[in-house]
């Protein structure tokens, strides 16, 4: 090396070497010696592959074989292992002299701006996944509530006005009416607003079948009484499951409002709903007797986003995307079976 250019070398805070063709370090600055904590001997001894972290020896293989064919290297990253075991980032730049068959190089440690990079990418991961949660908690309300809303509707169809006298009475019962209408309206919106958004994990408890289905039936009763729908329920041999009670909810109250909204005209809706664990498996089967689909034609898309399958106004299209999310978000699977007007069977497996 020209003599002007050994302090240059050597006093250099980044690390300088010169390595040859066959893979070995032929000069080390005293930075890099430093760094690395291994005598300029021992850097000297070993192929510079050894010193490479494992993940990265293959990438950085193909990188010299560039090299060799004289083709410069700028902005590569990799690792390598110090004499204590930790890892440091080298931010390279390289050079090939083919006459010479030596590569001249130039690293910068990058380790710290590496770790502010991984932080800021967990700090954004944590962010998303709140965010995702709350855009999921406000979808899931809005979508929900419309049968508890349509079931204040169905009750107001129900009641006989013609037993009411007073005029002052009446006239609440209007506005009511109107209200309830107009929340209505004011849900479909806000499902149409988040209806893109992802589903996102719930904590998870013992959640009790029967307990979540008569809750359902408490708030859709009058949906249920004027459908005159029919239970048949026996969760006798799983009367629990460990899951998320707002997705367990969501998931009967989307279930039994679609077998309620898609029942065939002459035909009132029975609906059965079994779970039972055998062989360790965990299952949930849910069945009506309702319009079913053409499976060959959409069976591929009922749990897709935006889907309508029957003349129905008040479909949104995203009750089944959302049972679909709620079972395969917390492990499970979901399956259907149907022939059109002759049901469908929904079968839920739980993570083991």
């Amino acid at each position: 090396m020209n003599l002007q250019l050994e302090p240059f070398f050597d006093l250099s805070m980044d690390c300088l070497c010169i390595a040859n063709y066959d893979g070995y370090f032929q000069k080390i600055n005293p930075a890099f010696v430093e760094l690395l904590g291994y005598s300029e001997e021992e850097l000297s001894s070993k192929l510079i592959s050894e010193f490479i972290y494992d993940e990265d020896k293959k990438r950085t293989a193909m990188h010299r074989k560039n090299l060799k064919e004289n083709v410069p290297l700028v902005n590569f990253e990799n690792r390598y292992v110090c004499k204590s075991g930790e890892l440091v980032w080298l931010h390279w730049t390289s050079i090939p002299l083919e006459n010479e068959q030596l590569i001249y190089a130039i690293a910068k440690d990058v380790t710290h701006k590496k770790g502010l990079e991984q932080e800021r990418n967990s700090h954004l991961s944590q962010l998303s996944e709140v965010n995702r949660k709350l855009k999921q908690l406000n979808f899931t309300a809005s979508h929900d509530l419309r049968s508890p809303v349509n079931n204040l509707i169905a009750m107001f169809d129900l009641m006989d006005l013609s037993k009411i006298d007073d005029e002052d009475s009446l006239q609440i019962l209007s506005f009511m009416r109107l209200s309830v209408e107009a929340l209505k309206t004011s849900l479909n919106s806000s499902v149409d607003v988040y209806k893109q958004n992802d589903i996102s994990c719930e904590k998870l408890e013992t959640v009790s079948f029967n307990e979540i289905f008569q809750n359902i039936q408490n708030s859709i009763g009058a949906l249920i009484q004027g459908a005159r729908a029919e239970f048949q329920v026996d969760f006798s041999d799983l009367e629990s499951i460990l899951f998320s009670t707002a997705y367990m909810e969501s998931i009967f109250l989307n279930l039994i409002t679609n077998s309620i909204k898609y029942a065939r005209p002459d035909v009132s809706p029975v609906i059965s709903i079994t779970s039972d664990q055998k062989n360790g498996e965990k299952t949930f089967v849910y069945s009506d007797n309702g319009l079913g689909f053409d499976m060959e034609k959409v069976g591929h898309l009922i749990f897709n986003l935006n889907q309508r399958f029957h003349a129905n106004e008040d479909s949104k299209g995203v009750g089944l995307y959302l049972v679909y999310n709620h079972v395969t978000s917390l492990g499970g699977t979901i399956s259907v079976a149907s022939k059109v007007n002759e049901g469908t069977t929904f079968t839920i497996k739980f993570k083991a």
